[in-house]
């Protein structure tokens, strides 16, 4: 049936030239197969005498395919960089962070900038350059570690600081390049955090003054499947600085090791992404297979200098495979690796739970998971194999096995979160009889930050704790109630000590933790004498390793 009515004739085609053809449907389409930074070729469609409409479509194609995106240098790509910005900075530690942008940030002396960034670096280089000549204003960041100038700036009043768990600002980064503004998750819920009870930015004087200037927000919550969550908000920024190894003249970016990490989710979330890369590439020479990000998320790239790429802990392998342990911790992780059978996904926290792995049983093959993305570690390297573009989450060397893989950070923290992971252990400061967890603050005096820990515990993962009995000065570490802010609530399933084996009820009701193994050299009344609670003890009781 004809759609116009009687008293309507059909209008009779109109007949244009080839030329004007062209330029008409340009007009119309052009704007869609073009990019933004390059106008001025709507100019050659205007004047283009193509015979047929295809020739002219195919040349804005090549046209806008062929466009650079490099520039000259780090000072030229961040010459348009303002006071105030915000600022998404790649990097773990002081793997894959943008050395060459950041020095020129540093040289050009923007000020009051909010950084965005896993940690800040160490005191003398990375972010820890801007914190020294005081451009940065706040940080966000979900590690503090070692350093020193970092705490010292946020307990001293100079710094804002809004400690963020780390796969939540993984997630946050990652929302706000995808256009998401908010999200719910079970990291953190029951904390501080979700509370609204951690100093952002302490008075005059500092944390000894006593004084808060400003607070975190209370973190709007809803339950789902009877579970707690925390809504947390996007993240975007005026520029995202990321590094690469390789890039082609499109932006498309590649990564080695674990060098991604942030990176990817830090260039997601810029309103301006600039990439600095060790190696820049014609068009076409990267295959579309390893390719990790696409060059629509990359604005400028640059190629770098020079890279010191420095190495905060050089962990190298004697070779002879012995371990020294003290014999109290040696029983501690020779318990914690019966814990673990073949086929495993385990998530080693710092310090003692890295040598876990260790002293697993003949036959038993595990996969270690490191937050900043690596499934599948080696041991560490021999002198000629140390790779800074590789380490784990202690920011150790380390080596990949067969079947490794690497990854982002929003991903790492999307298996954590997504319960794919088996079993976590990890350290701790204090753990409380309904198994609440404690290892990332003392308010005041000491400030590490949550790293991963939070998203971790927050998982349906089982959560095994690996810890000396006693603190200093033979204060409890077991007891009634945390005194300390917590890392999760009703999260810890198993305590691992030198004196004995906890088991906690995590689900129901609260009820008392039970010892159900003790060490070969203590008695049951010097366990009740070291632990600040009251605890059942398993009929037969067990003694540990004692199989």
């Amino acid at each position: 049936k004809s759609c116009f009515k009687h008293s309507d004739p059909p209008a009779k085609p109109q007949r244009v030239s080839a030329s004007q053809g062209a330029a008409m449907a340009a007009s119309k389409i052009a704007p869609m197969l073009l990019n933004r930074r390059t106008p001025q070729l709507l100019g050659r469609f205007a004047a283009s005498r193509a015979p047929t409409h295809l020739p002219c479509f195919a040349h804005a194609r090549a046209a806008s395919t062929s466009s650079s995106k490099v520039v000259a240098s780090a000072e030229e790509a961040i010459a348009d960089m303002k006071d105030g910005a915000t600022l998404c900075v790649g990097g773990f530690g002081l793997c894959g962070i943008p050395e060459n942008l950041l020095a020129a940030v540093q040289k050009k002396g923007v000020k009051d900038l909010t950084a965005v960034s896993n940690n800040a670096g160490v005191d003398s280089f990375g972010l820890g350059l801007l914190l020294q000549t005081k451009q940065i204003k706040r940080m966000i960041s979900s590690y503090v570690g070692e350093n020193k100038l970092f705490e010292q700036l946020y307990l001293g009043g100079q710094l804002e600081v809004e400690l963020t768990p780390q796969g939540t600002l993984a997630e946050r980064l990652r929302a706000g390049g995808a256009g998401i503004p908010a999200f719910f998750t079970r990291t953190a819920y029951g904390t501080i955090i979700h509370e609204g009870k951690n100093v952002i930015k302490y008075g005059p004087g500092g944390a000894k003054g006593g004084e808060v200037e400003i607070m975190s927000q209370p973190r709007e919550s809803r339950e789902f499947g009877g579970q707690g969550y925390v809504m947390e908000e996007a993240i975007t920024g005026d520029f995202a600085l990321v590094k690469a190894w390789k890039a082609d003249e499109r932006g498309n970016l590649v990564w080695k090791g674990t060098a991604r990490n942030f990176n990817p989710d830090c260039a997601r979330a810029g309103k301006i992404c600039i990439a600095e890369v060790e190696e820049i590439v014609p068009v076409g020479e990267l295959s579309p297979e390893e390719i990790h990000l696409p060059g629509i998320y990359v604005q400028r790239v640059v190629k770098g200098n020079s890279y010191e790429k420095r190495i905060e802990k050089r962990t190298i392998s004697t070779g002879s495979g012995e371990i020294k342990v003290d014999p109290r911790r040696e029983l501690i992780i020779k318990r914690a690796a019966q814990e673990l059978t073949d086929g495993m996904y385990v998530n080693l926290g710092i310090g003692m739970p890295t040598l876990v792995s260790n002293y697993t049983k003949p036959g038993v093959r595990i996969e270690l998971q490191s937050e900043n993305g690596l499934l599948g570690i080696g041991p560490y390297p021999a002198e000629a194999d140390v790779d800074p573009d590789l380490i784990n989450a202690g920011k150790e060397t380390i080596t990949m096995i067969p079947g490794s893989s690497t990854f982002s950070s929003s991903d790492s923290f999307a298996m954590i979160r997504g319960s794919h992971v088996d079993v976590t252990i990890l350290g701790a400061m204090e753990v409380a009889a309904n198994g609440d967890l404690a290892n990332w603050i003392i308010p005041g005096k000491m400030v590490k930050g949550m790293g991963g820990a939070m998203d971790l515990v927050s998982s349906d993962s089982r959560v095994l704790v690996v810890m000396e009995h006693l603190a200093k000065g033979g204060k409890h570490k077991l007891k009634q109630s945390c005194g300390l802010p917590l890392t999760g609530a009703r999260v810890v399933d198993r305590c691992i000590t030198e004196l004995g084996v906890f088991d906690f009820v995590t689900k129901g009701p609260e009820a008392p933790p039970t010892l159900v193994e003790i060490a070969p050299d203590t008695t049951l009344d010097a366990v009740r004498e070291a632990t600040g609670f009251e605890f059942k003890v398993a009929e037969p009781l067990r003694t540990m390793l004692a199989n």
